[in-house]
């Protein structure tokens, strides 16, 4: 346990959500106060706002400790709300003061570095460049027309900028780099990228009436991905922006009119120099320093440490579904109980209107239609509308809460697809187009594997209900069959197992074809806790040896030898561990080489999947992952992290989920 205490300089840097787990020499952060001398004190780098703290650090002699963002920051601005993924935590002096040694400069100093390192650091910067990841990743991706001339980026940054006066540069470098970009490519179109706050009037830039002037300048001023510019240009004209190193990363010529940190070490074209530096350095090298190093990372939902490459998925999945989310919808029919949380689902990009009725969703062509998936009614009204917008549907995660949604427990996993939805074979889906198109990386299977072990190891499930197995004695002489039980009005059991249908008659086949096992007999959580109908016959509760009601699904996993279901997500959680899985319908994770088949054969299943591609394709690709406490798109890990927690704390069903489940057992199922 750390014995040492720190102080911060603003309110702001103790409301982070990481500072614990990124400065875990520390076990208390105070506010600075005059009458209280703390180990440490901690600022905000070399702004203004840390002269105070850096004062009283000297006056009583204990050490200053400089904070920042890092390198790979967060999906959205500070500004906005969003926290960071990555603090960097600085001893000696700040990554962008090129005026003094930093921790940066002394780690870049200190290559070479192991081969495992620098192994670890390309495969960073190769998923880097694959997910196009910069320090801020909300701005939107497009790429610029193309020209007939060749381009090149120069960056303009606000004024005040401290890496500015601090990187040896001041506001007439700017236009010093620009006058050397026009003369140095003659032949060559300028991009200017100013601040979108620059070309509103809300922040002064330095570039920005040149680049309006100069008759071979272009002004980029909107929001846009870095990575949408550096596709576009050869070479990259920077003072002290980031934006430069990413150019690296990109392959491109980058000149530094300042003395960013990673200039100096021979990979830039240098106008300025630093007499500590001087030495070469490989990229790799340097991104390991800064990346691997000096930067730490962690997870602001959670609030556990992380590292860089689960920030990476972490950020990039985040990215990957605001961008396909972002615009203009319109959800239809959803309970006011849902209208609470769906638009959440959709991410900081969309914009969501409700409206009660098919009819009156508007007319406009750009508005994508959402409805929940079990909602038949709207289903088939908006079905039989000339096909105006796009029809999207909505349902449950795999993995969901901790408790029912039938007792209202907001989910931390929603479907949201565009094609069909996964448990109607009827019709495609998109996660039929993922599981069938899909090229899945070697990142992205070990992803997966560290997913499916981590799932099995902590025991999760879809709503984690239930208890141990540990005082169940089962017959070792006998074949020991799971028959899973389902809602029978469920939606998934009326278009994934038409022919069967009701959970007696699953049991009869699965009885006819295994006479001599012992069968255990659980039925759907919902039905055990009286919301939904769906009691076996009198003569089906012959066909089992034990009926199972209170143990969880995961611990009787482990306990059981085959698997048999119509289309329960308990098959796939079999799957996961390792069970024989029989399908007596057609649920989305039959149909692909994993599961013995006895429902119709969907012929669009054409291709044969590992277990970790189908884990891929079906909890990190498909769903849309929610923080219910800052209502941000997160990942798949970082939900099952948020599960992990939840299930520590929960405690018993609170009163008015209670009185509500009564309610629906009364007055709804039995209607």
């Amino acid at each position: 346990m750390p014995s040492l205490t720190a102080a911060c300089a603003t309110p702001g840097m103790r409301r982070l959500r990481i500072l614990p787990a990124c400065l875990h020499e520390y076990r208390g952060f105070s506010a600075l106060r005059p009458w209280r001398r703390p180990d440490a004190v901690l600022g905000w780098g070399r702004k203004p706002t840390a002269l105070k703290a850096r004062r009283f650090a000297a006056r009583h002699a204990i050490p200053y400790v400089a904070l920042e963002d890092g390198f790979l920051r967060s999906w959205g601005l500070g500004v906005d709300g969003h926290q960071p993924h990555s603090l960097v935590v600085d001893h000696r002096g700040i990554y962008y003061d090129a005026t003094r040694p930093s921790d940066l400069e002394r780690l870049i100093h200190a290559a070479p570095f192991a081969a495992e390192e620098l192994a670890r650091a390309r495969r960073c910067m190769a998923l880097i460049r694959e997910y196009r990841l910069s320090k801020y990743n909300h701005a939107p991706a497009r790429a610029l027309p193309a020209g007939d001339r060749p381009r090149v980026l120069v960056v303009d940054q606000t004024a005040g900028d401290a890496s500015i006066e601090f990187g040896l540069a001041a506001a007439a470098t700017f236009e010093a780099m620009l006058q050397a970009a026009l003369a140095e490519h003659p032949e060559a179109d300028i991009l200017v990228k100013v601040h979108p706050d620059v070309v509103a009037g809300k922040k002064r830039g330095h570039l920005l009436e040149a680049a309006r002037h100069h008759p071979r300048c272009r002004l980029v001023g909107e929001a846009l991905a870095p990575w949408s510019l550096l596709d576009a240009v050869d070479s990259v004209h920077v003072v002290t922006s980031q934006l430069g190193f990413e150019a690296l990363l990109a392959g491109r010529r980058v000149v530094c009119h300042g003395m960013p940190f990673y200039a100096g070490w021979g990979l830039t074209d240098d106008r300025l120099t630093c007499p500590r530096r001087g030495r070469p350095r490989r990229l790799e090298e340097v991104f390991a320093a800064a990346y691997l190093r000096y930067c730490r990372y962690a997870n602001p939902y959670t609030g556990e440490p992380s590292t860089l490459e689960a920030t990476i998925d972490l950020i990039a999945d985040q990215k990957r579904r605001h961008a396909q989310l972002a615009g203009d919808w319109v959800g239809i029919g959803f309970s006011s109980w849902k209208r609470r949380f769906v638009g959440d689902f959709l991410g900081a990009r969309a914009r969501l209107q409700h409206v009660a009725r098919p009819d009156d969703a508007p007319p406009t062509a750009g508005i994508r239609r959402l409805v929940w998936s079990s909602h038949h009614q709207a289903l088939e009204a908006l079905e039989r509308q000339p096909p105006a917008a796009p029809l999207w549907r909505m349902e449950d995660g795999f993995i969901r809460s901790v408790g029912l949604g039938v007792d209202l427990v907001r989910p931390l996993s929603l479907i949201i697809d565009a094609s069909g939805i996964h448990y109607d074979p009827r019709r495609a889906s998109d996660l039929e187009r993922l599981l069938n198109d899909t090229t899945f990386s070697p990142h992205l299977l070990d992803r997966a594997r560290r997913l499916r072990q981590r799932i099995v190891s902590a025991g999760l499930n879809k709503y984690n209900v239930g208890t141990p197995a540990a005082g169940l004695d089962l017959p070792e002489q006998h074949r020991i069959l799971l028959v899973v039980g389902q809602v029978e009005s469920d939606a998934s059991v009326r278009c994934a197992a038409p022919e069967i249908a009701t959970n007696a008659e699953l049991l009869r086949r699965v009885r006819a074809a295994h006479p001599e096992a012992y069968i255990l007999y659980k039925p759907h959580p919902d039905v055990v806790s009286g919301a939904r109908l769906g009691q076996l016959d009198t003569e089906a509760r012959r066909l089992y040896n034990r009926l199972i009601t209170d143990i969880s699904i995961t611990a009787l996993l482990e306990r059981v030898d085959d698997v048999h279901t119509m289309s329960s997500l308990a098959g796939f959680e079999a799957l996961l561990r390792g069970r024989r899985v029989t399908a007596w319908g057609t649920p989305f994770y039959a149909g692909w080489g994993l599961t013995r088949d006895h429902g119709r054969h969907c012929p669009r299943r054409a291709r044969r999947l590992t277990l970790d591609e189908l884990v891929a394709g079906c909890l990190i690709l498909y769903p849309t992952y929610l923080d219910p406490r800052s209502r941000r798109l997160i990942n798949v890990e970082t939900a099952v992290g948020l599960l992990e927690q939840q299930r520590r704390t929960t405690r018993a069903l609170p009163l008015p989920q209670r009185l509500y489940r009564g309610y629906r057992h009364l007055f709804i199922e039995r209607h």
